[in-house]
């Protein structure tokens, strides 16, 4: 069965519980959260986030805990070359894991660092070394860390996958894994309409059996661009068949597919109004035919 859903919100009262009904409405079978906000560091207790009440509707739903992502925030970076900033990105990572195991979750993806002009290698032997501590940090639970696929924007490091499979096979755990995302990988450089091809190079550095989730966004870029702007659904470089040969792969069909595409705002080019596009996106993503004009049918519902 097809695992399709998108990120959605975990803020106001009902928190956890509020987005199993976000996903809901979006007729997702799978969602992505942030334990709290991506941008900082503040956390709500753990005991207030209604896991119990949002468990008992994913139930009712018949969505296992196993469909639900965890995103760690953006501002940790493993790869900084000052020793107390990679401190506290290892200290936070390992309390954010630790949350997703108490949340239900079986993994938290984490965009694997930017190495701030020291260099990849120096960049990647800092997030190895980190992730080492915080798999250490963490030895009593099964929660798996999966590595982003990143664009190349800035000095990010695992823009290649031969970056990301050296990294995998120095740390070499079952746990770490890797977040598969379009937008990033076309970005970066790979050709996405030849999938298939595309896996060749993944299977050579990394292996298949280690994609834990995909992160489903078109491109507003071109190929290589290192730009890293998702675009919706079909209306992106990547385009609506491509994505679509990659979220109905058989080799993936049981892995997570999270949709991070654009809010669509009230009128073209407009800045006010947002909306969230996903319920419509994942229709159309079961229909297996594009819908040229699904931005402005969203408008006119909305």
């Amino acid at each position: 069965m097809l695992k399709i859903g998108s990120h959605v919100g975990m803020g106001g009262k009902e928190k956890m519980l509020g987005s199993v009904n976000e996903a809901l409405s979006y007729n997702a079978n799978c969602f992505m959260i942030y334990t709290g906000a991506p941008q900082n560091t503040r956390r709500s207790d753990i005991s207030i986030l209604k896991i119990p009440e949002a468990h008992e509707l994913m139930i009712e739903n018949d969505i296992p805990l196993e469909n639900v992502v965890v995103h760690a925030p953006y501002i940790m970076n493993l790869a900084n070359p000052d020793p107390e900033k990679r401190k506290f990105a290892i200290d936070f990572l390992t309390e954010e894991v630790k949350r997703t195991s108490l949340m239900g979750a079986g993994q938290i993806v984490v965009h694997p660092g930017s190495h701030l002009n020291q260099g990849p290698e120096k960049g990647m032997e800092h997030i190895i070394n980190g992730l080492k501590v915080v798999l250490e940090n963490t030895v009593d639970l099964n929660t798996k860390i999966a590595l982003e696929t990143m664009a190349g924007k800035g000095t990010e490091v695992g823009i290649s996958f031969e970056e990301i499979g050296y990294m995998i096979t120095e740390i070499n755990s079952d746990r770490i894994t890797v977040c598969f995302d379009t937008c990033h990988t076309h970005d970066a450089g790979y050709e996405l309409s030849d999938f298939d091809n595309v896996l060749k190079d993944f299977d050579k550095y990394i292996g298949r059996n280690k994609i834990s989730v995909f992160h489903i966004n078109d491109s507003k870029n071109s190929k290589g661009s290192h730009k890293d702007r998702h675009e919706n659904i079909g209306f992106g470089y990547i385009g609506f068949e491509s994505l679509l040969k990659i979220i109905n792969h058989l080799d993936f069909i049981n892995i997570p597919k999270i949709l991070e595409t654009p809010y669509v705002t009230e009128f073209e080019d407009s800045k006010n109004k947002v909306f969230p596009p996903y319920k419509y996106e994942i229709d159309m993503i079961k229909s297996n035919k594009f819908d040229s004009d699904l931005l402005k049918k969203i408008r006119e519902k909305v």
